[in-house]
């Protein structure tokens, strides 16, 4: 594809509004839905996080508002001039800044103590991402999986521009410390079981900062780490082999949700300047030594097809509770293969399920 097509895409890519918090009506009768607690290596402004970089790590709590007449894997907020609508919108209920990590560790506990919870989910976002993007979205998700209790954020730097490429992919380097001392802190707060769920480029920061933890040999908090999902990895394979590698092996269960027709990982492939990337692989052989479930989502693509799992309502049904801590991450993941209606192939270790509709799945007996 030339450079100038490239370009043009990316600049049609950045024409999608940006979320945006929206405080919900006062005296509306509006009840938070879903916490969402964040650690960001952003710099505050005087209008919230900006997409600048922090030297330190900063904490905040954010009570949102999600509205229950919506399909699964829809996100809505108020556009300017648009009145907020709690049936309609994601509002935001509150917003507390944490003057110390000390603070949010005790604030967590609090919340993770009130709900009986003794497990988190850790999300990280990826490429060209707003604080708002970021948030709304993990909340969206959080919420529509079924996932029990407080969730748990990491925001990066990122540009929140789709020509700010380069500089996100740096400022998810950037952040590696900054992510290991969020998940201390979430260990520290009470959680024994830590599941990581990192979308795009945020896979590539996660698996940087779990080999970071592997090579310190900080296995209090790497030993709480009960699971990890990508999802559509914008990562080389080869780095993700060097990375697992000196890691000693992936933290299990491993699972990698792909598309083999993710356009926004093609584009990143051409300007890598190699074939294809962790997230949009057809052939898993490559992975074949290390012991991962490659779940192919193309059958379900929803828009770019980059975040199939987190806005397809099909997926968020057949994963719904399935990717919650308790049935999917305290035995074997592979044992439940078969619920899935997909076909499992099986090389060495590694296991790719292409995932397709029940309707699209023919008996050979008939």
């Amino acid at each position: 594809m030339p450079l100038r097509l490239i370009v043009l895409v990316f600049i049609l890519m950045s024409c999608a509004p940006r979320a945006a918090f929206v405080a919900a009506p006062a005296g509306g009768g509006v009840e938070p839905a879903t916490t969402i607690f964040v650690g960001t290596m952003r710099q505050p402004g005087p209008e919230g996080f900006t997409r600048l970089r922090s030297d330190t790590t900063g904490f905040v709590r954010y009570d949102l508002s999600i509205p229950t007449d919506r399909e699964p894997g829809s996100l809505d907020w108020p556009r300017q001039g648009q009145k907020p609508d709690p049936k309609r919108h994601f509002l935001l209920m509150n917003e507390t800044r944490f003057a110390s990590a000390r603070e949010f560790r005790a604030a967590l506990s609090a919340a993770m103590g009130r709900q009986g919870q003794t497990d988190a989910v850790v999300y990280v976002h990826g490429f060209n991402n707003t604080m708002a993007d970021s948030v709304l979205r993990v909340a969206q998700m959080h919420h529509d999986l079924r996932v029990p209790g407080v969730g748990v954020h990491f925001a990066w730097p990122s540009r929140g521009s789709a020509l700010g490429y380069v500089y996100d992919r740096e400022s998810a380097m950037f952040s590696r410390s900054g992510f290991e001392e969020l998940l201390d802190s979430v260990a520290d707060a009470g959680a024994r079981e830590i599941v990581i769920v990192a979308h795009s480029m945020g896979s590539a920061l996660t698996m940087e900062t779990l080999r970071q933890m592997a090579i310190r040999k900080d296995s209090r908090t790497l030993g709480r780490i009960a699971g990890v999902i990508l999802i559509s990895p914008d990562l080389d394979v080869d780095v993700f082999r060097s990375q697992a590698r000196d890691m000693g092996g992936l933290p299990q269960p491993f699972v990698i949700f792909g598309s083999s027709r993710d356009r926004v990982l093609g584009l990143s492939a051409l300007i890598a300047g190699e074939a294809d990337r962790l997230g949009r692989l057809d052939d898993v052989s490559r992975l074949a030594d290390l012991k991962v479930i490659y779940l192919d989502t193309a059958a379900y693509n929803t828009g770019s097809g980059h975040l199939n799992l987190g806005q397809n309502p099909a997926l968020l049904s057949l994963f719904g509770g399935l990717i919650g801590i308790d049935q999917a991450f305290k035995a074997d993941a592979r044992s439940r293969i078969g619920l899935l209606p997909g076909l499992v192939l099986t090389v060495q270790n590694a296991t790719k399920v292409v995932l397709a509709p029940v309707e699209a799945i023919v008996d050979p007996a008939e």
